[in-house]
C-alpha cells in the first residue's frame, strides 16, 4: 500500500456563508404526458447558488386541448429548427 506525505498547510482560508463562487449548478426536468385525455406535468429543480441548495417540485393536471396545443407548438418550432440545416426549393 502506497503512503503519501502529509504536508501541513500554513494558512487556512475560510470562505463566508454565501461566497462560494467557484462551484454552483442547476437541474431542471420536466415532464408532460397524457394519461387518460388529461394531461399531466411533473416539474423539479435544483439548484445550488452562493453556498446555498433549494429544491422545488410541481405537478398537476390540465384538461387535452392543453396537451394538443403544446404538442403542435413543439413540432412547429421543430421544423422550424430543421428547416435552417434543408436546401431551399426553387
Amino acid at each position: 500500500m502506497a503512503t503519501y506525505p502529509v504536508k501541513p498547510q500554513d494558512e487556512v482560508v475560510v470562505l463566508e456563508p454565501g461566497r462560494t463562487p467557484f462551484f454552483s449548478f442547476r437541474y431542471s426536468f420536466t415532464e408532460v404526458s397524457l394519461v387518460g385525455g388529461r394531461t399531466r406535468v411533473k416539474s423539479r429543480q435544483a439548484r445550488f447558488e452562493d453556498g446555498k441548495l433549494t429544491s422545488e417540485a410541481f405537478e398537476g393536471e390540465l384538461d387535452r386541448t392543453t396537451y394538443d396545443q403544446m404538442v403542435s407548438q413543439a413540432q412547429q418550432h421543430f421544423w422550424r429548427s430543421l428547416s435552417l440545416f434543408l436546401p431551399f426549393r426553387d
